[in-house]
């Protein structure tokens, strides 16, 4: 394994063994990344392209912190930033959520967060894909990403109504879908047997 000091200033210089080492080091993050946002594995691969020369052109602007053992967690925070922006710009192109309706956020029901709070991240990551492509993206934006509403907002050119409104739609879809993955097993259990033995 290379020293990533080395791949770092070895990226600068372009050299192709370090940019190597970064885009087969870290191809499977930024996949999950991405898979986050784009459920076509197809579109996902080439976002992830799109995103290492992205990361490749603009390494020179990567902050390093001084500390060596905070090196890598940084980049990969980077890296990330840049993946998730990249899928994005991807969506906003295909403008597949500017056709917002005009709900108020009052109108959507509360969700229980205690539910929603006790999900797991393998549980999460699992039902993200079975929820609408915009409810998907906010609810990334939001929840895992860190973006506030405001930038949500000013990067998918909708009001931050919409966004507060599309996240709360995600989240009460998502407690649904998780309730029912739980209650199955718990009903067939409790459920009086017709049938006799």
């Amino acid at each position: 394994m290379l020293d990533f000091e080395a791949v770092l200033a070895g990226c600068l210089k372009n050299e192709n063994k370090s940019k190597e080492w970064v885009y087969k080091s870290f191809y499977g993050y930024l996949m999950a990344v991405i898979l986050r946002y784009v459920a076509d594995r197809n579109d996902a691969e080439e976002l992830v392209n799109d995103s290492f020369i992205k990361i490749f052109k603009s390494v020179a602007q990567f902050n390093s912190p001084q500390a060596p053992d905070q090196q890598l967690k940084a980049f990969k925070g980077w890296i990330a930033r840049i993946s998730s922006r990249t899928a994005i710009d991807y969506l906003r192109g295909k403008r597949t959520f500017l056709y917002v309706d005009e709900v108020a956020e009052a109108d959507q029901p509360l969700t229980d967060v205690n539910a929603v709070s006790r999900l797991n991240v393998q549980d999460i990551m699992k039902l993200l894909n079975e929820l609408p492509e915009t409810h998907r993206l906010i609810f990334n934006m939001y929840e895992i990403e860190g973006f506030s509403h405001d930038e949500i907002s000013k990067l998918l050119n909708m009001p931050e109504s919409s966004s507060r409104v599309y996240l709360t739609r995600a989240k009460n879809k998502l407690r649904t879908l998780y309730l029912a993955s739980q209650n199955s097993p718990y009903e067939s259990m409790n459920t009086p047997n017709t049938h006799p033995i």
